[in-house]
């Protein structure tokens, strides 16, 4: 096998997901920064957009083939390193919450915060920062609403999303309390959310991906 390719960008959220996901599986890895804001976005240009039609980050390279949306090179990451630590429970309905509460963020929190829709509101309807920071606010709120009362309420939390260790929902929740905190959001007002963020920051994997720990951080 070949050295993995990672092409993103540093304070992507799902990027984000596929540093931790790298990291905690001890896995190397070559990083190549795509800049989504200058120049209108270095992933709308025609050497990334043949690796990637959707103009979107992460792609992770390996031998010529290319992956592309995060939840599915993560998921490849489990099953082609299954040696590694694991990032899904062994039990099937323990494994089902976990993808359920990634998918919670995945699906239903990030794609309303993505560049994209931040660019079309302001270049398409004209929002000021304060409208664009309301909506920001107003949708990532009501996602963190519901994780919150799931992590809250649910048996299988622990010091992680699922129990004492991290998992695939820890990889997706903690890019996500990052995002939330730059968009205005205080995450005291959902306590689980924020331990569970502050526990996975203490291990190494994760510092190791953090955003301001990246090459191209601040660029």
């Amino acid at each position: 096998m070949g050295r993995l390719r990672l092409y993103g960008y540093w304070r992507s959220s799902a990027s984000y997901r596929v540093r931790i996901a790298l990291a905690v599986k001890g896995l190397d890895y070559e990083y190549v920064p795509v800049h989504l804001v200058r120049d209108g976005g270095e992933q709308f240009g025609a050497a990334y957009t043949r690796l990637n039609p959707q103009s979107r980050v992460p792609a992770l390279e390996l031998d010529g083939v290319v992956l592309t949306q995060s939840m599915a090179i993560l998921e490849w990451l489990e099953e082609a390193f299954p040696g590694a630590p694991p990032l899904l429970p062994a039990e099937p309905l323990a494994r089902a919450r976990v993808r359920s509460l990634a998918q919670l963020v995945v699906a239903d929190i990030q794609p309303l915060q993505n560049t994209a829709v931040i660019r079309y509101l302001r270049e398409r309807h004209g929002w000021a920062e304060p409208e664009v920071g309301s909506w920001m606010q107003e949708w990532i709120g009501r996602g963190l609403r519901a994780l919150e009362q799931r992590l809250a309420g649910e048996p299988r939390t622990g010091r992680f999303c699922d129990g004492d260790t991290p998992t695939l929902a820890d990889v997706c929740l903690v890019p996500q309390a990052y995002a939330s905190r730059r968009f205005g959001i205080d995450l005291a007002a959902f306590p689980r959310i924020a331990a569970i963020d502050a526990a996975c920051r203490e291990l190494e994997p994760f510092r190791r991906a953090a955003p301001e720990q990246q090459p191209d951080a601040g660029a």
